[in-house]
């Protein structure tokens, strides 16, 4: 595991280094699931549903995907 140190602005803000944007593909509106453990904070990139479409390009249509997801997020199953 790499380690750099940042700083947290007075918003809370942190920059995440260019090393693990550029890594992890992480650019401007992606979003982000924040998780604690313990003394420990750790961020995972959530990924776009739109990046997921090829995982089953031919069976199910874009609106399809987005429709499973809905009723996923309400059965709270994702």
């Amino acid at each position: 595991m790499s380690e750099e140190t940042v700083k947290v602005t007075r918003k809370g803000q942190v920059t995440i280094p260019a090393t693990y944007r550029k890594k992890l593909r992480i650019r401007e509106g992606t979003r982000l699931i924040v998780l604690q453990n313990k003394d420990t904070i750790v961020m995972k990139p959530i990924p776009n549903i739109e990046d997921l479409a090829g995982a089953h390009a031919g069976k199910i249509t874009l609106e399809e995907m987005k429709k499973e997801l809905n009723w996923m997020r309400s059965e709270d199953r994702y």
